[in-house]
């Protein structure tokens, strides 16, 4: 008769804090990971994340400044994992008015927190590991997240877009490797815009008074060389296809399997309806 062999135990999922910022997207990390067994604790930065997206999770306002009040309520929650997503606007070190616990992280990030985005997310990444977090990407709690490679919509980019996305790639690619931005504009090979601490959004409002006649321009996003993609991906979703009308433009081109695709069906079928390409692309491949 064989030998009975109990199982071997199995831990419990370990705990998810969400650092919240604009958007809906903190609220898909928390519904993603509570359908995967996990509990959640959200922290909304005040002035930035939405009371309406957070309401149905536990969760505490907390103003960015006061980060050791963060760090205090994140370890009173037993949290083990931490996302940061959704976005913030960078505030000035007087409107942080940090605590005594903001201050010595501010210290510990030190020249960090006056660099471009990725450079202080690392810092702030690498500050998290030292108060015993685990910082994962958002797209490692909503798995399938990615944006898949190739053409994505009904409308298929023509010559001149085609060219307009090589030339948005070595500009992307510019801007990314100083730290500064992930997207850009251009149309009919004229750089009408990048992106800079306004946000896609501003940038593609901006476009309305530069567009040209003739074919309408393209929006590329790429991540920055050397991003840690825990932090700050390029994200797509119906508001970008709509933004992007508005300024002008005929379709998108966003870095496969580094750009969190939202609501993938609704974002296609809204670039379908406004005969936009949307277009996952290899940067390698077009330079």
């Amino acid at each position: 008769m064989a030998d009975f062999v109990l199982p071997a135990p199995t831990e419990p999922p370990r705990r998810l804090g969400i650092l919240a910022g604009g958007g809906g997207l903190p609220g898909c990390v928390a519904a993603a990971a509570m359908a995967s067994g996990r509990n959640v604790f959200v922290i909304g930065l005040e002035g930035f994340a939405d009371p309406e997206v957070l309401l149905p999770y536990c969760h505490e306002f907390i103003r960015m400044g006061a980060a050791g009040r963060i760090i205090a309520a994140l370890h009173a929650h037993r949290c083990q994992d931490l996302v940061m997503i959704g976005p913030v606007r960078r505030p000035s070190l007087l409107d942080m008015r940090p605590d005594a616990g903001g201050v010595a992280i501010l210290a510990r990030i030190g020249r960090a927190a006056f660099a471009g985005d990725d450079g202080l997310l690392a810092a702030v990444v690498r500050v998290l590991g030292e108060q015993g977090f685990r910082v994962l990407g958002a797209h490692e709690i909503l798995t399938g997240l990615l944006a898949p490679g190739g053409l994505l919509s009904h409308t298929a980019p023509d010559a001149q877009a085609m060219a307009d996305m090589r030339r948005g790639i070595c500009v992307a690619r510019a801007l990314g490797g100083v730290d500064v931005g992930q997207g850009c504009v251009v149309q009919q090979g004229i750089v009408l815009a990048v992106e800079a601490a306004e946000g896609t959004d501003a940038m593609l409002a901006r476009c309305r008074d530069l567009a040209r006649t003739g074919p309408g321009g393209v929006l590329v996003k790429l991540v920055k060389p050397g991003q840690d993609r825990r932090a700050d991906l390029p994200t797509v979703g119906v508001g970008t296809i709509r933004a992007a009308q508005a300024a002008g433009l005929r379709g998108i081109a966003f870095e496969a399997g580094a750009t969190l695709l939202i609501d993938r069906a609704a974002t296609i079928a809204e670039a379908d309806t406004r005969g936009m390409f949307l277009w996952g692309l290899d940067p390698g491949s077009l330079t």
